[in-house]
């Protein structure tokens, strides 16, 4: 069974979003419910019409915001993952919640290369994922073409406060030797790629550190 950011190839997250990353994102899913950040995503999904979708996570994690999304009237959840360390939590969580034989997890496809790989959905998901791959535009533009009706992601503010952090991180990824690295893309480019896959954006929110964009399908 099936939080931000790395290369195109799965090497690189497995070292960082290991499966102690995994153990504290459920525990902090269990002790506190969903971040703020991703309240706004399926916030923005039940308007878009969440009873009765098929939902698709790219970069899904442990699985929460599914867990959300089925409670709220989803009828299947499919999770798309580079890394392997989530699978443990996700699959406790599934059982807990008594929803796994509603839920697909996928490990190791990259979605931006081959997304014919993946069956469309009703409601594509990518939350804080954006910032964890190089090309952004591309990958956008692939998880469009598998939203029938709804495409909803967050990615980091593009300030100098953002930039520097990031920056030092890489750094010291390079120093640990850790083929991981985060990016901070521009939002206007990431924005013009959903409107051209046939997509109108509907809601756009802006916090501290996250930025949210919510968009529709253009009749």
């Amino acid at each position: 069974m099936d939080e931000c950011c790395g290369p195109s190839h799965p090497d690189g997250y497995d070292e960082v979003f290991d499966g102690r990353f995994a153990q504290r994102v459920a525990r902090r899913y269990g002790a506190r419910g969903l971040s703020r950040i991703e309240r706004r995503l399926v916030e923005f999904l039940e308007d878009a019409g969440v009873r009765g979708a098929t939902v698709l996570e790219i970069g899904g994690g442990v699985g929460e915001m599914q867990l959300e999304l089925l409670a709220r009237g989803a009828t299947r959840t499919v999770n798309v993952e580079l890394s392997n360390g989530y699978e443990r939590d996700a699959e406790r969580l599934l059982s807990e919640a008594g929803v796994a034989d509603r839920v697909t997890r996928l490990v190791g496809l990259d979605v931006a290369v081959d997304p014919e790989a993946i069956e469309p959905a009703d409601l594509v998901v990518l939350n804080r994922v954006v910032c964890c791959y190089p090309e952004a535009e591309r990958l956008l533009t692939a998880a469009a073409s598998r939203a029938r009706r709804a495409l909803v992601f967050s990615h980091p503010r593009r300030n100098w406060v953002i930039r520097s952090r990031v920056a030092i991180e890489n750094r010291m990824h390079r120093r640990a030797q850790v083929d991981f690295r985060s990016y901070v893309h521009r939002p206007q480019a990431m924005r013009e790629a959903v409107r051209r896959a046939g997509f109108e954006i509907r809601d756009e929110r802006s916090g501290l550190a996250w930025c949210t964009v919510g968009a529709v399908r253009a009749l």
